[in-house]
């Protein structure tokens, strides 16, 4: 099939749509959702609401209790559903804790592979603009640490429905990852191609220093590699997509190539997922390695304040130069 050209939001919607088509077991609840989500990540292409294609049956609008949305989700998968669930930001989804770390990830291992968790639950990430402190976090490293779950961070259009479509074939229960800001990016899409889980893209190649990130923050990257090129510096760029499983041979194979690694998150630089990557490559490797995160403050509202949590292109560019000159 060719490629088509959608948004970020639409090309999620499509995933959705399809898996529900091939697959009768395929639901979807949380709160919104009768109206096509927050974000519009539930109406299809034409923007009408993915229910009324499928019926309050299968989209279901669910009261304001992100535990009892889980928590009811976890009951379905194990009945024999695959459900996915809208948490709408991953903020809401901390009232849910315990049902996605003690009952969706253990099931599977606490009663000897007798049931299986197979959801997705969909957490929004990222600072969210003028949203403030509860709005705007980047969590992706809590339940990367957490046996039994499946963390998935899409950058692009293409892969958030190819992506999508895989973590509903996976039969795990997976976190699922989309920027809050990315909604409304377009790109080309190819419907019904999947993207494996755990398999990084490599961006760009290059053979100076190896920049590794996902989700949003690859627009910065891909902005700080084009002013490194200006200044010689060649970066191999790779959007990592999946952090449980982490494509640690990409990662390693680039290492190899370039001796230096430069980890860059959204998320807070403390106890960030870019300190597995980065100790994993320490370890492995003689590479020079470093990394770049957010600072450990709550995200502002006012856009100054705001403005500090933001890893920019400029300071990637900054510190990608430092790595190669020492």
């Amino acid at each position: 099939m060719s490629a088509v050209n959608m948004t970020y939001a639409q090309a999620a919607a499509l995933a959705l749509s399809q898996s529900m088509q091939a697959n009768p077991h395929v639901i979807a609840l949380g709160e919104d959702l009768g109206r096509g989500g927050v974000f519009g990540q539930y109406r299809d292409a034409e923007g009408a609401p993915l229910v009324q294609r499928f019926g309050p049956d299968r989209i279901i609008d669910t009261p304001i209790s992100e535990s009892t949305i889980v928590g009811a989700a976890v009951g379905m998968a194990l009945a024999g559903c695959t459900p996915v669930v809208e948490l709408r930001v991953v903020d809401f989804a901390l009232c849910a804790i315990d049902e996605v770390v003690n009952q969706a990830a253990k099931n599977r291992y606490m009663f000897g592979g007798q049931g299986r968790v197979p959801m997705v639950m969909r957490m929004p990430i990222g600072i969210w603009s003028s949203s403030a402190a509860q709005h705007s976090q980047s969590l992706e490293a809590w339940f990367a640490h957490i046996p039994g779950l499946v963390v998935v961070a899409p950058s692009t259009p293409a892969d958030n429905h190819g992506l999508l479509l895989a973590a509903l074939a996976s039969g795990d229960p997976v976190v699922y990852m989309e920027h809050k800001e990315l909604w409304a990016t377009p790109g080309q899409v190819t419907p019904g191609d999947v993207v494996p889980l755990g398999q990084a893209r490599v961006v760009r190649e290059g053979g100076d220093v190896t920049l590794v990130s996902w989700s949003r923050q690859m627009q910065a990257c891909e902005q700080a590699a084009e002013q490194l090129a200006a200044q010689g510096v060649q970066t191999e760029l790779i959007d990592l997509r999946t952090l449980w499983p982490w494509d640690k041979t990409a990662v390693l194979a680039s290492v190899a190539k370039t001796g230096r690694l430069l980890v860059v998150h959204e998320a807070i630089r403390v106890a960030g997922f870019g300190a597995e990557i980065a100790a994993t490559v320490a370890e492995e490797t003689g590479a020079r390695v470093a990394r770049l995160g957010a600072p450990r403050i709550p995200v502002g509202y006012a856009p100054t304040l705001e403005a500090e949590a933001r890893v920019s292109a400029a300071q990637i560019a900054a510190a990608a130069h430092q790595l190669v000159q020492r």
